[in-house]
């Protein structure tokens, strides 16, 4: 059976998604906001579940991933400047963490900050 929803991204806070859940709707696609309520009454929880993710009906997946990567905020170092993959050169990356290991699940807040690139998905420090 095929799945009815499509999760598009996840973010850590409900104010985090609603420009690109008006983005979506704006071009005519239905979006749904799982666990937003949940974070909503208690937002300290976010890491244990995943944060709210904006999902959409899987016949619109592709659609909503061409705006969502065409509006997306990517990864920018202390200077203000774009993060640079080493390996290809993008400017296409984001926060990335593991989360490997009972520690870091139960306090992910203590794991260096690592970045993925979305262009060929080589993980980095930062410098």
């Amino acid at each position: 059976m095929e799945e009815k929803f499509f999760t598009v991204a996840a973010f850590e806070f409900p104010a985090d998604v609603q420009i690109v859940r008006g983005k979506l709707e704006s071009e005519g696609i239905p979006v749904f906001l799982k666990d937003e309520n949940t974070l909503n009454s208690d937002p300290v929880i976010s890491d244990a579940i995943g944060g709210v993710k904006l999902q959409v009906y899987t016949k619109d997946k592709d659609r909503a991933l061409q705006i969502y990567n065409e509006i997306r905020a990517y990864a920018v170092g202390d200077d203000g400047e774009p993060i640079i993959c080493p390996n290809c050169k993008a400017q296409r990356s984001e926060a990335y963490y593991e989360r490997k290991g009972l520690f870091y699940k139960l306090f992910p807040f203590f794991e260096k900050r690592k970045y993925k690139c979305l262009n060929c998905g080589i993980i980095t420090k930062p410098e």
